[in-house]
């Protein structure tokens, strides 16, 4: 999975990475030590999670944050 981030909003890249590891609210969730509802508000734009939980994200789920230059 390849997204481009400045052609989405935060809230959802965040339900995009949850949606592509294949797992329930719940199951992410329990997976970052967050409950389903804070995933949630994550999803839906009404609470802002921070670089840091992105990490752990891409940690947890194999995945590689890339920040490049545009052409």
């Amino acid at each position: 999975m390849k997204i481009i981030a400045n052609n989405y909003r935060a809230n959802e890249i965040f339900r995009m990475i949850r949606e592509n590891s294949g797992k329930t609210q719940t199951e992410f969730g329990a997976m970052l030590g967050k409950t389903r509802n804070a995933i949630q508000y994550y999803e839906y734009g009404q609470r802002n999670f921070d670089f840091e939980l992105l990490l752990k994200i891409a940690e947890k789920e194999n995945l590689i944050i890339t920040i490049e230059t545009k052409k």
